[in-house]
């Protein structure tokens, strides 16, 4: 209102000044006076901010997108995995089962990030290649969606409300375009399905550590990001973007700490949960449950990651208790479970490329209790892999499997499969 006041009152001693000036030289006024006023830094008064600054300048904006192929060289287009890649081979055990190892949107991510004060910041990633088991591709759905709520100028302590991450497992919160091989393990991330919930946590990090954290990730070692140095939380326990299904809220604890050892640095970690989960539907008829609300859910995991500098070793281990199908008396049992994974790899810098060579085994016996009958399964896989990064725009990465894998639900009953495959990906950084 003060800049269009002053505009009209600079306009009228113009125009009052027009008789002894020429038309021309009264519009070339007139443009130097609004020039004038369009560089003028005035105070916004309600903010107290310089008219130049922006509520979207704080607000960054970067993504990536990921495209698989599952088709090449497959001896048994009947091992897959519905917790990695819908793409992947088939659940059918018919004769004439077609698998569905066609070209795949694995991943459609735009991240919306900023510190829109100085004691909150703000993350939104929605994803644009949402796969559900209709068959139907590519649904909008939000991954994460959380502020960070700080209590000191160095942001060491922090509270996390919203949908995010759970603090569970190395590899869980290693983001998908920083991970070598091209899903999680079974072992781990069978604990929280999408890595997700709805929760509130509590973050601690050293303002050096947290920049340790942001350094692993940038300078190309594969890091998992800040999640803190102490974690401490509670949420639904029903995965993302699905309602709560009983009133227990499972709890989390994580400690990990990056140390620096000459040229190395190694991240050991511990994290535990408990909870109970609920089934929602994921039971079939005639299945018995002895109380579907109420199945004891806890797990105890360590983590042990050497960073490629240039060899680099990861390796997670967790042991618990969970909802498992029994084939035996067509129920759901709450059971042991167990299982891990060690990936080995290497960074090789050549000049401004980077080329990753990786090997991982990787085995589980338990249940999934976000699959149908909370389905059983025994995970016995080899993976050889090699990303390229000509540069930081593109990734390209390709990997051997050698898969046996053992699922078993109602309609499954004995069902295990053996077979080799070559999957490749290209991921695109914007």
């Amino acid at each position: 209102m003060k800049v269009k006041l002053l505009a009209m009152l600079l306009l009228f001693a113009c125009v009052s000044n027009a008789q002894e000036l020429s038309k021309e030289d009264v519009k070339k006024e007139v443009v130097r006076l609004l020039d004038s006023i369009n560089k003028a830094k005035l105070p916004d008064t309600k903010s107290g901010v310089s008219n130049d600054e922006h509520w979207y300048d704080r607000i960054s904006l970067r993504g990536y997108a990921q495209i698989r192929y599952n088709g090449l060289l497959s001896t048994n287009d009947k091992v897959s995995c519905e917790q990695c890649d819908k793409s992947w081979g088939t659940t059918s055990t018919a004769p004439d089962a077609k698998a569905n190892n066609g070209l795949f949107i694995r991943r459609a991510r735009l991240v919306f990030s900023g510190q829109v004060h100085p004691n909150v910041f703000f993350y939104f990633q929605p994803d644009f290649a949402s796969s559900p088991s209709t068959g139907i591709q590519n649904f909008v759905q939000i991954r994460d969606l959380y502020f960070d709520l700080s209590f000191d100028k160095k942001k060491e302590y922090r509270v996390r409300v919203g949908q995010s991450k759970i603090p569970y497992g190395f590899e869980n919160m290693q983001s998908s375009s920083q991970r070598l091989a091209l899903d999680r393990n079974d072992a781990m991330n069978s604990a929280i399905l999408n890595e997700r919930d709805l929760g509130i946590f509590f973050y601690w990090a050293p303002a050096e550590i947290r920049e340790r954290f942001a350094m692993l990730v940038k300078d190309g070692y594969k890091g998992s990001g800040d999640f803190g140095v102490f974690a401490f939380g509670v949420y639904n326990g029903q995965i993302a973007n699905k309602l709560d299904g009983n009133r227990d809220l499972n709890v989390v604890a994580r400690v990990t700490y990056p140390f620096v050892i000459g040229s190395q640095i190694i991240e050991p970690g511990i994290q535990a949960y408990t909870g109970k989960w609920a089934f929602t539907g994921e039971i079939s008829s005639g299945v018995i449950v002895n109380d579907p609300q109420y199945v004891k859910d806890q797990r105890i995991g360590a983590t042990f990651v050497l960073y490629p500098k240039p060899f680099g070793i990861q390796t997670e281990y967790n042991i618990g208790k969970g909802p498992r199908y029994n084939t035996l008396t067509n129920t759901v049992d709450e059971t042991d479970l167990n299982g891990g994974y060690v990936l080995l790899n290497y960074k090789w810098d050549l000049k401004k490329q980077h080329i990753y060579p990786f090997a991982k085994f990787q085995y589980y016996d338990g249940g999934k209790k976000y699959e149908k009958d909370a389905r059983s399964y025994v995970v016995r896989d080899y993976e050889l892999g090699i990303e390229w990064q000509p540069f930081k725009a593109f990734e390209f990465t390709a990997e051997y499997v050698i898969a046996d894998r053992t699922f078993e639900d109602s309609a499954l009953p004995i069902n295990r499969q053996q077979g080799n495959l070559l999957r490749l990906q290209a991921q695109f950084n914007f």
